[in-house]
């Protein structure tokens, strides 16, 4: 997209632009990357592998963006190792399946993947700076109920994050700030019905959304059964399930640990 800030590396060498992914993000510090172009995010997506974003709100993402909102994704790691993955080919899977979001912004902040821990006091600072310096409206974040522990560590640290964002007299990168929104969205490894607080209708944008799934071969296709169900069949199973629970063909869960505000019932669907 001209004219945009996505730090990501080119789809189609694996390159890496400077600043931008770290290709081993266990060497080194955290990077928080730079402001967007064109002023404050009104969504950042905070995920704590790529694909995790695509996978659970890839439907909402560009539902948000046909609305015209302004919509980053904030990679905690870069998800590697994998049994069929590398930093490299992780960084360009990355790069295309945000060309096919159309993303306004994305970053990766460069955390040691598969170690990821609450109470990391220098992740959970850095966190903090980019939403100082990307400013989002609403954060969505992982839920923290799951079997994975980079989920689990991924959602504390985002409500750690958004706390310390707002602190005056601190050395964060930009002016405090606080997000005024948090909800949290559904990436886990637990056969559950999530609790969810309301639905996005997705209908319009799932089949771009699996389109963007694809591009991460490395993850959803390779090594993967090929018979039925496959998992595009999952995802459309679930997809179709929080669909029909709103009278829609497809819809993605969304909590809230705080009530809902709509502005009128016409908002309803």
């Amino acid at each position: 997209m001209p004219g945009d800030s996505r730090t990501t590396p080119s789809a189609s060498t694996g390159t890496l632009p400077d600043g931008a992914y770290s290709v081993r993000p266990d060497v080194g510090a955290p990077n928080v990357g730079t402001e967007p172009d064109g002023g404050p995010l009104d969504v950042l997506v905070v995920a704590a592998h790529p694909d995790d974003a695509e996978i659970s709100v890839g439907g909402t993402i560009l539902a948000e963006l046909a609305a015209g909102k302004r919509v980053g994704v904030l990679d905690l790691t870069d998800g590697e190792p994998t049994p069929h993955g590398s930093p490299e080919r992780r960084a360009a899977e990355t790069a295309a399946a945000t060309d096919v979001l159309g993303l306004t912004w994305r970053h990766n902040l460069g955390l040691p993947n598969r170690r990821l821990r609450e109470g990391d006091l220098t992740a959970r600072g850095a966190l903090a700076g980019v939403f100082r310096l990307t400013r989002p409206t609403t954060i969505l974040a992982p839920f923290p109920t799951d079997a994975h522990p980079d989920h689990v560590a991924a959602s504390r640290l985002c409500d750690d994050a958004r706390f310390w964002a707002k602190l005056s007299k601190s050395d964060l990168p930009g002016t405090p700030f606080h997000p005024p929104k948090i909800l949290y969205y559904f990436s886990v490894h637990l056969r559950i019905t999530e609790p969810a607080s309301f639905v996005v209708d997705v209908s319009e944008h799932f089949d771009r959304k699996l389109e963007a799934v694809r591009c991460y071969a490395s993850q959803v296709i390779e090594g993967r059964p090929e018979e039925f169900p496959t998992v595009f069949d999952d995802l459309a199973a679930r997809g179709r399930y929080w669909g029909w629970a709103i009278g829609r063909t497809y819809g993605e869960p969304l909590h809230s640990r705080e009530p809902v505000g709509v502005k009128g019932l016409d908002g309803l669907v």
